[in-house]
């Protein structure tokens, strides 16, 4: 239970740092489980999802030999990418929430990079 608890905290304590640096630009946030990762870029001000990606979609699922790896993580930024620019969003925050940047998280932040967001 602490575990959890410090986990929640320090994701508390990240989103609470990207909120003094975003200004109005939405934030990609990310969410890793043991065998899918899911990105989405929220607008705070307005309190909705504007684009989402995850490796549990049916177009991810058939290329992808697992949802728990780098390249997964990298399609799912690509994917995510290509989503936001069509919603008309280039700027972002990236949100690591209670996660290290590093892995599949660092792989999806690059992904998203060189799909044209800019963070």
């Amino acid at each position: 239970m602490a575990e959890k608890q410090a986990i929640q905290k320090r994701a508390q304590r990240i989103r609470r740092q990207i909120r003094k640096v975003a200004g109005d630009r939405p934030r990609l946030s990310v969410h890793r489980s043991s065998k899918h990762i899911y990105a989405q870029i929220i607008d705070d001000a307005k309190g909705h999802t504007v684009a989402a990606a995850s490796t549990l979609e049916k177009e991810q699922k058939g290329g992808l030999k697992t949802g728990a790896d780098s390249a997964a993580a990298a399609a799912v930024g690509k994917l995510i990418a290509e989503r936001a620019l069509k919603a008309g969003v280039k700027d972002v925050v990236f949100d690591r929430g209670a996660y290290i940047y590093h892995g599949r998280v660092k792989a999806l932040a690059e992904a998203a990079r060189e799909g044209g967001l800019t963070f």
